[in-house]
C-alpha cells in the first residue's frame, strides 16, 4: 500500500509506502529482528517504490508474491493534533487476492506471525489468511499477533464484523486493538469487560491502546495493568499503533517469550517492560512524518536518556 499523506490542509500529498503488515515488518527489522513479509506485491509503477523500501530495510521477500494488480491507496488528512483520517482506494489491488497455494510459501523457520488489519477482512484474500493462521494455531509451535486495525468503512456488516475478528482473537496468542477498534466493535462496552472477553477466548496477552493515555493490558497469567503514554510532541500519529506491535513483539522476543508455552507463563514485570517499549517505540513514531519507526540504536539512545512513563496509578493488579 502506498499512504499519500497531506500534512497540512490545502496541501500537496506526499506518497509513502505503508500499510499495517509492512509497517510492522518494517518496525521489527529496524529492531534487530530477521523479518519476512509475505505480502503481494505489484510489479506496476506504484509496487516499486513500495518494494524499494522493503528491500531497504533488510525485509526478506522471498514469500512475496508479484501480481499484475494495482497497489492500494490509501491517503491520509492530519488534524491539527496528528491524528489521520483516510480515504482508501483498494478495489481490486493486490493486497487481498491470496490464495492457500501462495500462502503456502511462508517460510517454515517462522517463529511468529502477526495478521491483521484490511488484509484479514477484504476477500478472497482473507479466507485464506484465516485458513493460515488456523493451520499455524495447531501446530502450537508458532506465536500468532492479531491487530485487527478496523476501518469502519471497509469492515462490513457489524455483526459479521464482530464475528470474524473474534474468531482471529481465539486464533492468535498475542493481541493488540486499539481503543477506536473496541468503541467501533462493542458500542458503549466496558473496557475491561472487553479485554475479559477477548482473554477468554484463548490469547495469552491482550493489549488496548488508547492514544497519549497509554494502554491497558491483560494476561493469561491473571495480571492486569495499565501504563501510561510517553509525552512528545506529535508530528502525525499514522503508523503508531503499527510501531506499538513491533516495538512490542521485540520485547517478548528479548524476554525470550516468542512461543506460546513461554508467552503462557509471563509474569508481571516482563508484561511491564514489554508494554513500556511498546509505548515508547510508537510515542518515537510519532515524533516523525508518517510511519517512520525507530532503529534499536535510536531506541537506546532515547532509554538512555529518560524512563518510559507509567501509570499514575500504579494501576498493576491480580485480575
Amino acid at each position: 500500500m502506498l499512504d499519500m499523506v497531506q500534512p497540512a490542509a490545502g496541501g500537496p500529498y506526499w506518497p509513502r509506502p505503508g500499510g499495517g503488515p509492512l509497517n510492522i515488518a518494517v518496525g521489527l527489522s529496524r529492531l534487530g529482528h530477521e523479518t519476512q513479509l509475505l505480502a503481494r506485491l505489484s510489479t506496476g509503477t506504484l509496487g516499486s517504490p513500495v518494494r524499494q523500501y522493503a528491500e531497504s530495510n533488510g525485509l526478506d521477500l522471498s514469500a512475496v508474491v508479484d501480481t499484475d494488480d494495482l497497489t492500494s491507496l490509501a491517503f491520509a488528512t492530519i488534524d491539527d493534533d496528528g491524528k489521520a483520517a483516510y480515504t482508501f482506494y483498494v478495489e481490486g489491488t493486490a493486497d487481498w487476492g491470496w490464495t492457500s497455494e501462495e500462502l503456502s510459501s511462508l517460510s517454515p523457520a517462522v517463529r511468529v506471525l502477526h495478521a491483521g488489519s484490511l488484509a484479514t477482512v477484504v476477500e478472497p484474500g482473507a479466507t485464506a489468511i484465516v485458513e493460515l493462521v488456523q493451520q499455524l494455531r495447531a501446530t502450537a509451535g508458532t506465536l500468532i499477533s492479531f491487530d485487527p486495525n478496523i476501518r469502519s468503512g471497509l469492515a462490513g456488516e457489524h455483526a459479521a464484523a464482530v464475528s470474524r475478528t473474534e474468531r482471529l482473537v481465539s486464533l492468535s496468542h498475542v493481541v493488540k486493538a486499539s481503543h477506536e477498534d473496541v468503541a467501533w466493535l462493542y458500542p458503549g462496552a466496558d473496557v475491561d469487560t472487553v479485554l475479559d472477553r477477548w482473554l477468554g477466548l484463548g490469547p495469552s496477552l491482550v493489549v488496548m491502546t488508547m492514544g497519549s493515555a497509554g494502554c491497558r493490558a491483560v494476561t493469561g497469567t491473571g495480571h492486569r495493568l495499565g501504563m501510561s503514554g510517553v509525552r512528545v510532541d506529535v508530528v502525525d500519529t499514522i503508523g503508531a499503533g503499527d510501531a506499538f506491535v513491533s516495538g512490542l513483539l521485540s520485547a517478548l522476543a528479548g524476554a525470550a517469550a516468542t512461543t506460546p508455552a513461554t508467552l503462557a507463563t509471563i509474569d508481571l514485570s516482563t508484561t511491564r517492560r514489554v508494554l513500556e517499549q511498546a509505548n515508547l517505540v510508537a510515542a518515537m513514531t510519532c515524533q516523525r512524518q508518517g510511519a517512520d519507526p525507530p532503529t534499536q540504536a535510536e531506541l537506546q539512545a532515547v532509554r538512555s536518556q529518560s524512563t518510559p512513563g507509567r501509570s499514575p496509578r500504579n494501576d498493576a493488579r491480580p485480575r
